[in-house]
């Protein structure tokens, strides 16, 4: 995993939830993590405060290792104003090796990735918040 400093605050800060705040954090100390079920075993991504398996409160954070495989992507060229100047980027589903599924943006000036292709977290570090994306390669 590496990292990239932007000089400037995110574009769209996500609102962070009192229980999602150790993620927040995590990321900002660059950790990749979530919550895992001490009852079932089961990990969520995004991190829960009840196991939406067995609606067990029982949950504990886990490292992610921030490697996986591209499930798919999509370009974007007419985003939202917020996000105009970045126009085009990649937005993928990404595979994590620990068997979870999660969204993000996928760094790079590629014109096609290739799906099911290594891609590996990237920690962004904003002046307000510390963001995740991936790229191509595993890290």
């Amino acid at each position: 995993m590496r990292s990239e400093t932007r000089n400037r605050p995110a574009a769209y800060p996500p609102r962070a939830s009192e229980a999602a705040r150790p993620f927040w954090d995590e990321l900002r100390e660059e950790r990749f993590s979530t919550t895992r079920c001490d009852d079932c075993g089961d990990m969520t991504f995004p991190p829960k405060v009840v196991c939406p398996n067995c609606l067990s409160e029982r949950l504990s954070w886990r490292p992610l290792s921030g490697r996986g495989t591209l499930y798919s992507y999509t370009r974007v060229w007419a985003a939202p104003a917020v996000f105009g100047d970045e126009v085009p980027y990649t937005l993928c589903i990404v595979d994590l090796d620990e068997g979870l599924r999660v969204a993000s943006r996928l760094l790079g000036d590629h014109a096609s990735p290739e799906v099911g292709a290594p891609v590996s977290l990237v920690f962004l570090h904003y002046e307000d918040v510390t963001l995740f994306c991936f790229e191509p390669g595993d890290g």
